[in-house]
């Protein structure tokens, strides 16, 4: 049996989603944020020493980062699906949007949540953030328009992965001059399986209402 920690309203929710489109069996362990910090709870740490979510249990492997989770899940239960054909053009996007998704383009809206507590002294920080994540969202824009999917003309762990940068930005108002950016986010939102796995993960900002 599969076992997903997952906290609520986190990157987590695109694990479930992954699951939900290879209709797998999988039971889910709740984990609450600190209504005051938003943290994860320490309870999280038993799990892995990181203390983040997710984390993936199968058997006796614990698999934590959403990109690692998703090569593993697809790799072992995929069958073929959510992943393009070895060597073709498709399946080098799917790698790059994959590592893409958790390392570049979080970073600077990361670090706009963090010098958001920093009051007037982040202000010098503020040009270069709305500079990198415009470059950024530029990029997505581009290689978006005319293409559904970021590998491929079906559905991949690319587009599992990339989901939650999307989401996020356009929930603080950042995509509103990005239309392929913004109708990604409306595709993928109407999956079933988005949302069956949206029913199942608790309270989340950045889905849609369900």
């Amino acid at each position: 049996m599969l076992i997903v920690h997952h906290l609520n309203n986190s990157r987590s929710q695109r694990v479930l989603w992954l699951l939900e489109e290879l209709g797998l069996k999988y039971r889910i362990k709740h984990y609450l944020r600190d209504p005051k910090t938003g943290r994860a709870p320490p309870s999280l740490k038993n799990v892995h020493p990181l203390g983040k979510s997710p984390v993936l249990q199968h058997g006796d492997k614990t698999i934590a980062e959403t990109g690692a989770i998703i090569e593993y899940v697809i790799r072992t239960f995929g069958e073929g699906r959510l992943v393009p054909e070895y060597g073709t053009d498709a399946y080098d996007n799917y790698i790059y949007f994959l590592h893409y998704g958790e390392g570049s383009v979080m970073f600077p809206q990361l670090l706009a949540l963090y010098v958001s507590f920093l009051g007037d002294a982040a202000d010098p920080l503020q040009p270069i953030i709305t500079r990198q994540m415009k470059d950024h969202f530029d990029f997505i824009e581009y290689h978006l328009t005319g293409h559904e999917y970021f590998a491929g003309n079906e559905l991949t762990g690319a587009d599992i992965q990339m989901i939650f940068p999307l989401e996020a930005a356009k929930s603080h108002g950042r995509l509103k001059e990005y239309q392929a950016c913004i109708d990604f986010v409306d595709r993928m939102h109407a999956r079933p399986a988005y949302l069956a796995a949206l029913s199942k993960g608790g309270h989340y900002d950045y889905g849609p209402k369900i």
